[in-house]
This record gives C-alpha cells, sequence and structure tokens, in this order.
C-alpha cells in the first residue's frame, strides 16, 4: 500500500504541550493522529466504498478490524446510514 503524507498547521505551543503531556502517559503520538485518521474514514468513507477498498487487500489492518466491528454493530442495531 502507498502512503501519503499529511501535512497540518497547529498552534506550536500547545502541540507540544499535547505531545509533552502524552509522553508522560506513554501515549504514541503518531499511533493516536492515525487512530484519529481511521475513526474519520469509518465516519465519512460509505460502507460500501470501504468494502471495495478492503477487497483490493491494501488497506491496513487496524481498519478492517474497525470496519468489521462496525459491519457486526449495524447487523445487530440496523444500519447507521438508514437512520440518518
Amino acid at each position: 500500500m502507498k502512503h501519503a503524507v499529511v501535512t497540518i498547521k497547529y498552534d506550536e505551543e500547545k502541540l507540544n504541550a499535547v505531545k509533552q503531556y502524552m509522553g508522560k502517559k506513554d501515549a504514541d503520538f503518531d499511533a493516536e493522529l492515525k487512530e484519529v485518521l481511521g475513526k474519520m474514514y469509518e465516519k465519512y468513507v460509505p460502507q460500501a466504498v470501504r468494502e471495495y477498498i478492503e477487497s483490493r487487500g491494501d488497506v491496513p489492518p487496524a481498519i478492517k478490524k474497525a470496519n468489521r466491528q462496525q459491519g457486526k454493530n449495524s447487523v445487530a442495531s440496523g444500519s447507521a446510514a438508514e437512520n440518518e
């Protein structure tokens, strides 16, 4: 799978504070950012598109796992798209 680099502008002082306090809790800054981006992917990319992308076999396992869990939740309580 090809990787893309995401660049954003954010207040330097706030960023340094976040990294400092995350370090105190042994939290991984990059891992948490990837998790947030994965949640955005799940929220905004339609299920059919996610399934297509996964079928190509180039999706990280963490996203595949999240999609499988969401699919189970949709079956149990009805599709989120149908409820909107």
